[in-house]
């Protein structure tokens, strides 16, 4: 940004007819004028000043802006659970720029990585937030602008809990369960007809929730599929699974209004009984999320709100369960999410990032769609997205191709993810869902029978995309964005070279064994370098660890040759 200062004036006018957080902007020559209904509307006004100081330096053109968000809630969840927690540098980095693109609410999916007091082996070896580190980043978000709540899984997800002697006894099940059709062991959730299962989570709020300024609380309670399949199996059998899972949610929402919280949840399992919305406590905010080009967010938003439940909608970024993010089924999740929202009157947004499989994918891959996410919540829908603004405003990069760079890369397996998905009821193969085929070659979801798309053809096409695309990769001064692209490119790069070996044949071959493997001991080499600069270090080998067992096949191959 340049360095003189604008003659300028701003004002909050609670009689004009501004919208609330919207703005007026009027600039000419070396002077503006900003009027905005509220405070929020003065730093979105701000946030568009500096865009375009960034843009045109100190030869901003005349111009007349009126703006309002389309939808009133903007925020982005960042997972901290599985395995990568931000320092606390990069937290306040992130709030930042989440900030400048005017997103106002932020939420840290917890599973076991808050440091509970009395509850130290839980958390020991995680490096978790703590309670003081929370207060100092919601006093940074407060002053920044955004909301930042607590979300912390109340039901499902504890495995981390409940593998622990000390809480085992409050599992549904320690043994095998169907999870949506793949077979899974141990446990998974809380017992929900164990009245020690509520004793664990109001001590859980009672420390979590005095940490935020915000009365919101996400208690989660999503995909609890082992539900019924263990201990509840006789409450499950004689009063309906939707029956026993809503009495349940319905406990911890009281939990957090007596404490003077606004519950929310993911509504996944509630919407799955849409006979039994109706009955979904008035006081608890549904989440409803998907993360596909077809998750239908218009027939989840109407059920809604025809019931008087007003929801949030929540897209994804794609980027878990892919190394590059995938481009196209992203964009039309985002538009599906905001249009319906706009439509029925969500009052936010929640753009999910996960961190499955040790959270291997790099920084850039979820930002371009957060961007993308922020831009559309703002103007409620989809279309007109540039990619170029993301990469001047979000990554500095003047060339304005980073963004577009990103989104090429999010398709590069695009041929192959079309038909990587599992064989239908007439044999033939559909979509790839939820990961990229880069990434579900290299860590398969669950059983196949034969080997997707085994002719090595889509996948070279995929080859040959990534070898474009490594001679267009942009140059960018930061030197951070550019190791974390280039190993994105080179962690996508393995993962053709080892689907093509390995339907050639090659891969049984020593020397194409030792090559694999030395390309990938330069892909952890590059994550553990990577890691070091935004995350915290316990949970890194975790991390690595999804890499070494591809790592012990190929010594395998190379050894018995």
């Amino acid at each position: 940004m340049a360095g003189i200062s604008l003659r300028h004036t701003a004002t909050i006018d609670a009689e004009s007819r501004i919208a609330p957080s919207g703005y007026r902007l009027r600039t000419s020559g070396t002077a503006y004028e900003l009027v905005a209904a509220d405070d929020a509307g003065l730093r979105h006004g701000h946030a568009t000043l500096a865009q375009l100081r960034t843009q045109y330096g100190d030869a901003v053109p005349p111009l007349l802006i009126e703006d309002a968000p389309a939808i009133a809630t903007r925020g982005v969840m960042l997972d901290v659970s599985r395995d990568r927690i931000p320092t606390m540098t990069e937290l306040d980095r992130v709030a930042r720029s989440f900030s400048a693109m005017k997103l106002n609410h932020l939420q840290l999916y917890t599973e076991h990585t808050f440091a509970y007091a009395g509850y130290e082996e839980v958390w020991r070896d995680a490096s978790p937030l703590t309670p003081d580190e929370v207060r100092l980043f919601d006093d940074t978000c407060r002053g920044l602008g955004i909301e930042l709540a607590a979300n912390q899984n109340c039901f499902g997800h504890l495995a981390e809990w409940l593998r622990h002697d000390r809480y085992a006894p409050l599992a549904e099940t320690h043994g095998t369960w169907d999870f949506y059709g793949v077979e899974r062991s141990g446990p998974f959730s809380l017992c929900p007809t164990d009245p020690a299962s509520l004793d664990l989570v109001a001590d859980l709020l009672d420390q979590l929730m005095p940490c935020f300024g915000s009365t919101l609380v996400n208690i989660g309670c999503d995909e609890t599929a082992d539900v019924g399949q263990g201990r509840s199996r006789a409450a499950v059998e004689r009063d309906g699974r939707a029956t026993v899972y809503l009495a349940f949610v319905e406990t911890i929402a009281r939990l957090v209004t007596e404490r003077g919280g606004v519950p929310m949840f993911w509504a996944d399992v509630a919407l799955s009984h849409p006979e039994r919305v109706a009955d979904i406590p008035e006081s608890l905010i549904p989440c409803a999320w998907g993360y596909e080009a077809d998750s239908p967010f218009e027939d989840w938003a109407r059920l809604l709100t025809e019931f008087g439940r007003t929801p949030w909608v929540s897209p994804g970024t794609s980027a878990w369960r892919s190394f590059t993010g995938r481009t196209s089924d992203r964009r039309a999740n985002i538009r599906s999410a905001t249009d319906a929202a706009a439509r029925h009157g969500a009052r936010g947004l929640l753009m999910t990032e996960w961190g499955d499989l040790g959270h291997r994918q790099q920084w850039p891959v979820a930002m371009v769609a957060i961007a993308e996410a922020a831009d559309a919540a703002w103007h409620g829908a989809g279309e007109g997205y540039d990619p170029r603004a993301a990469s001047l405003h979000v990554f500095g990069d003047r060339s304005l191709r980073v963004a577009s760079w990103l989104d090429a890369l999010g398709d590069a397996d695009e041929s192959v993810r079309a038909v990587y998905g599992p064989i239908d009821e007439h044999g033939q193969p559909t979509r790839l869902k939820n990961a990229t085929a880069l990434f579900e070659d290299l860590h398969p979801a669950r059983p196949r029978d034969g080997m997707p798309v085994p002719e090595p053809g889509p996948w070279t096409d995929t080859r040959d995309r990534l070898a474009a695309l490594r001679s267009e990769l942009p140059a960018v001064a930061d030197p951070r964005l550019a190791s974390e692209l280039e190993q994105t490119l080179a962690v996508a790069e393995f993962a053709a070279h080892h689907a093509i070996t390995k339907r050639t044949g090659g891969i049984e071959e020593a020397g194409e064994a030792k090559r694999l493997i030395d390309q990938l001991d330069a892909v952890v080499t590059g994550h553990r370098a990577l890691w070091s600069v935004t995350s915290r270090p316990n949970r890194l080998d975790a991390s690595v660890a999804w890499y070494e067992r591809v790592r012990e096949q190929l010594l395998r191959y190379r050894d018995a040759r």
